[in-house]
């Protein structure tokens, strides 16, 4: 097949635009942050990378990528030879993603969109979700939603997989209403971020982080984003109530047991 005509292919298989204004509460924070949001993070991987990575070129089909973001996952599967869309709420990070598909010369398909309501024409092996994406879904009723229109995109006995944090109550203790600063450098200036989170509803266990950029002591860039924490219990029963089939926890990337609150939170679930 020429790569005219595999474009073509690909462009026929594009989601419809939705018709909804998609006010994701994420939304405001990664527009105003999309820009410096790469060297911001530059030094904070939580070594996801490999993991998805082996997991897509393992795949028997098409794999989608869930909140794709300035392309940090999405990009590497490109390169390693992985047929892979992806998308995100973002316009801004989208832009970032699709600058550097070009400066790297990859064929990105990528689109904005919802996870709680997305919907695909291709049927896909794999869907991912990494760096925590799907704890920006704050009722349960969007988290079903997402989980929902995941399974969809799926063929029958396609895999979900994402990563979240395990809610750690001595880590809440210790840090949730203090700073957390570091620096970093992007074009020859150096930048100062600071977080905050705390929590905005203790009930129904809602956080919010905001992100404060500097420079020179001057504010260059500030907004807010809210979490949801869940448990591996409160998960289980989401897997239930949505209909997938199977699905395994890991504490962290290398599949050891899910055992402390110190380890991430990999889930991978099965149609």
């Amino acid at each position: 097949m020429s790569s005219g005509e595999e474009t073509s292919q690909r462009q026929d298989l594009s989601p419809t635009v939705l018709t909804t204004d998609m006010e994701h509460a994420a939304k405001e924070f990664f527009d105003e942050l999309a820009e410096l949001y790469d060297p911001a993070h530059r030094e904070r991987d939580i070594g996801d990378e490999s993991f998805y990575r082996e997991l897509a070129m393992n795949a028997d089909g098409p794999v989608l990528e869930v909140g794709c973001g300035t392309g940090r996952i999405y990009l590497e599967l490109l390169s390693a030879g992985v047929d892979a869309d992806g998308f995100d709420i973002s316009e801004g990070m989208l832009q970032v993603l699709e600058d550097k598909a070009t400066e790297r010369e990859l064929d990105a398909f990528v689109w904005r969109d919802d996870m709680r309501e997305f919907e695909v024409a291709r049927e896909y092996d794999l869907v991912i979700m990494p760096f925590r994406t799907f704890l920006h879904n704050l009722s349960v009723e969007d988290q079903l939603a997402t989980l929902e229109r995941c399974r969809e995109a799926l063929r029958p006995g396609g895999r979900l997989a994402l990563n979240v944090f395990t809610p750690n109550f001595e880590t809440i203790c210790e840090t949730y209403g203090k700073p957390d600063t570091w620096t970093f450098i992007h074009q020859g200036e150096e930048y100062q971020v600071t977080d905050v989170t705390d929590f905005v509803d203790e009930v129904e266990q809602i956080t919010a982080s905001t992100r404060r950029i500097t420079r020179d002591g001057r504010t260059v860039s500030k907004a807010t984003f809210e979490l949801s924490l869940l448990s591996r219990r409160e998960f289980e029963l989401l897997l239930r109530t949505s209909g997938w089939s199977d699905w395994t926890f890991y504490g962290g990337f290398s599949g050891d047991e899910l055992e402390t609150a110190g380890q991430e939170m990999v889930l991978i679930a099965e149609r």
